[in-house]
Formats: C-alpha cells, sequence, structure tokens
C-alpha cells in the first residue's frame, strides 16, 4: 500500500508540474496478453513488419521467440538463442540482450540487429546483425552474426541498450554515460567518447574499415573538441553521436506518426526525464539532472542545455520506464499520448502534448496493477504492450 502523499502526487503530478497542466485519469485500463504464455525476463516486445502479424519477444538473458499475434496463442517457437553469449546476471541486473531492432527493409534483406553484453569481454556491449534463416521465417541463423560495434564502459551499470531505426531508415542506439554514480568520468559530457549518447549510424554501407559508415550529416561530424586541463589540444569528437548529455536512457522510440524521437532518462537522485531529441542536442547529465542543479556550474545560465519535456520527482517514482506515442486504434483514448511508466512505484500515465507547438496539454494516470514495468513494446497495427519481471505480457483497455 503506498502512502497517501505518493497517491495524490500521481493524481496531481511532479510537485514541479505546472498547475495549469490538466491531470485527471483516462478511463484505460490493464489486462493481460496472451494468458496462456510466460516468458524469463521479457525485455522487447517487437515484430518484424512484414506483414506476418508475427510477435517477437526479447528476454533478457539472451532467447527470442516468435508466435502469432493472437490471444489465444499457448506456445512460442524460439528464434534465436544466444544465451551462451550474453552476460546477465539477477544482481547486476541492466547487463543482457536489452535491444532488438528489425531492418525496415526486413521482409527483402531478411536483417536484424541485437544490443548485448557479450561474454568474451569483461563490461563490454556490442551491436551486432544477424539474418534470418533461409529455409525457415521462424529460425534465425545463428552463424550470421556480424558485429558492427563494441563498445567498452567502466562499470556494469547504465548500458542502455535501445536499438530503433527512424524513419530516415538509419539505425539509433542509446547508450548509458557509463555506469557507478555520478558519471564519475564525466562521459555523458564528453564527445570523443560514445558513452551518454544516443547514436546514429547507417547499416547499409560499410565505410572507413567499419561494418557500418557515419550518415554525412550527423552533428558532429568534424567537429573538433578540446581537451586537457587547460582546453589546448583538439581531437575529433566521436562522429556516431547524434546527441549527448544522458545518464541511462530507457527507453527510446520514434512516434510512428510524426516521426519525433522520444527519449525517457532514469534519473539519480531526485528527477526522472522524458526528453523529445534532436540533432545535437545536449540534455545536460551530469550538469543537471533533469533541469534542476546536480553539479557546481550546473546552476549557470547555459543556453546549450536543452530541457526535458516533462520530469517527476523521486516522491513519486525512482525509476522511469520510457514508452512510445500510441498510434493503435483498440484504444482510442490513447491515440497520440505517449504511454510510459515508472519501475519502482509501478504507476503509468499518459502523456498528451501539442504537436505543433511541443507543449504539454495534459498528464493522465492510467489505472493498473502497479507492477514494475520494464519494457514497452508494440505490434504492426501499433497495439502498446508492457512487460514485467514476472514473466507476463499486459495491454490496454478502454474501461477499467
Amino acid at each position: 500500500m503506498k502512502p497517501l502523499s505518493i497517491i495524490i502526487c500521481l493524481l496531481v503530478g511532479s510537485v514541479s508540474m505546472s498547475a495549469d497542466i490538466r491531470q485527471e485519469a483516462l478511463n484505460v485500463g490493464v489486462e493481460r496478453a496472451f494468458p496462456e504464455m510466460n516468458f524469463e525476463r521479457p525485455l522487447i516486445v517487437t515484430h518484424a513488419n512484414d506483414g506476418s502479424d508475427r510477435l517477437f519477444v526479447a528476454e533478457q538473458e539472451g532467447i527470442i521467440k516468435v508466435f502469432p499475434n493472437d490471444q489465444e496463442t499457448e506456445e512460442a517457437d524460439i528464434f534465436l538463442d544466444i544465451k551462451d553469449h550474453v552476460v546477465y546476471r539477477d544482481n547486476k541486473n541492466e547487463e543482457g540482450l536489452l535491444g532488438f531492432a528489425f531492418h525496415p527493409d526486413y521482409s527483402k534483406n531478411g536483417q536484424f540487429f541485437l544490443y548485448y553484453t557479450t561474454s568474451d569481454a569483461d563490461l563490454t556491449s556490442i551491436v551486432t546483425q544477424f539474418h534470418v534463416s533461409e529455409d525457415d521465417p521462424n529460425r534465425a541463423d545463428p552463424e550470421s552474426e556480424v558485429e558492427l560495434m563494441r563498445i567498452q564502459q567502466p562499470y556494469w551499470n547504465h548500458n542502455g541498450g535501445t536499438l530503433a531505426f527512424g524513419p530516415d531508415g538509419l539505425l539509433y542506439i542509446a547508450l548509458g554515460d557509463g555506469g557507478s554514480g555520478n558519471d564519475p568520468h564525466t562521459n555523458a559530457q564528453n564527445l570523443t567518447t560514445l558513452l551518454g549518447s544516443i547514436l546514429r549510424i547507417d547499416v547499409n554501407r560499410q565505410e572507413d574499415g567499419k561494418n557500418y559508415a557515419i550518415p554525412k550529416d550527423n552533428p558532429f561530424v568534424g567537429r573538433m573538441v578540446p581537451v586537457g586541463r587547460d582546453g589546448d589540444k583538439k581531437v575529433p569528437a566521436a562522429s556516431e553521436i547524434y546527441a549527448y548529455g544522458f545518464r541511462n536512457v530507457w527507453r527510446l522510440s520514434f512516434d510512428r506518426k510524426t516521426g519525433t524521437l522520444w527519449a525517457a532518462d532514469v534519473g539519480q537522485n531526485l528527477w526522472e526525464e522524458i526528453n523529445i531529441v534532436q540533432a545535437g542536442g545536449n540534455y545536460g547529465w551530469n550538469v543537471r539532472e533533469s533541469k534542476h542543479w546536480f553539479r557546481p556550474d550546473g546552476k549557470d545560465e547555459r543556453d546549450d542545455l536543452i530541457d526535458p519535456i516533462w520530469e517527476y520527482h523521486h516522491d513519486i517514482g525512482k525509476s522511469i520506464t520510457g514508452g512510445t506515442v500510441y498510434r493503435g486504434s483498440r484504444v482510442p483514448e490513447l491515440v497520440g499520448k505517449y504511454i510510459y511508466a515508472d519501475y519502482v512505484s509501478g504507476l503509468l500515465w499518459a502523456l498528451d502534448i501539442d504537436e505543433e507547438s511541443g507543449e504539454v496539454k495534459s498528464n493522465y494516470a492510467l489505472t493498473g496493477k502497479n507492477q514494475p514495468v520494464m519494457s514497452f513494446g508494440e505490434d504492426q497495427a501499433g497495439d502498446l504492450y508492457f512487460t514485467t519481471p514476472f514473466g507476463q505480457l499486459f495491454r490496454f483497455k478502454s474501461g477499467r
């Protein structure tokens, strides 16, 4: 049972939210999806966009399952098992198979991409490409793996890991700041490291000895960055970076109608935040946490830092789980709203913004069972699901 103060906060939103923004509950409930099925720490729910209407569920320990999008389904096929290649431990549960995305032309080329913490090196994540089997659409070819990118970090936590293709056909990759607390190496403000950033790469080309290419219009291509105590030396920025200043994005997604890139960044001390991501944007960590001072220079006026579109205080929840803008048809009350949750409090919300101005109009409470929401995912029709560490999938419904 939650204290009354938290229940009140749920209805009115974060203590920092403006009084002129409506805070109320939508007439939307939650129901078990695929009630005959259970999974082991399901982290990703997605589809191949190939007209088959199949659903794919990636489990954190390294197994991907596929099954028909039928609520009566009782069993799933194993699409891919890379459990032996993935590092996952219950006491270090930010590792594992964390990202999974199908190529936009999957129906033609059979390619999909994974992000996982690899067992072949310490504290290392890889972005890798696989291909579906030539003989069975419900099986991937485990021998087809091609490594694209290898990311080392100093600590086990804050691995980020979301993979998503944008409307531009490019692959976006969310990376945490390298872990520990306070971003001790200031990675998120360092343009010479990939950590603490959202990356953008072209997986359709190979260039400069890499199994991918860097888009020519990435914002930091050709940028020189001052380094050293006096800043008297300059080195190239990491050209893969699309935006930076993030602690641990969990998760990012594109609005399938508008193409807007949304990213929920998990806070540390007091604040959780939701961002609309722009090319070249600096989202503040660890100078600020959300809109608020974090380190001494965070109090200064900084026109280069982009504020989140929404935040909430740790009186309400302590670990945001980002979702996506609902574009399905089964629950009309949610259409056009960004659905998100908090893993610790188990609360769910629908954030409504004006698509023209980008201003928040409302933040609606959604009823549920106050379960820890690990992740969200869509089927081909745009219906939205969320996962819990207990192995079930859930979806929304009209009415409570």
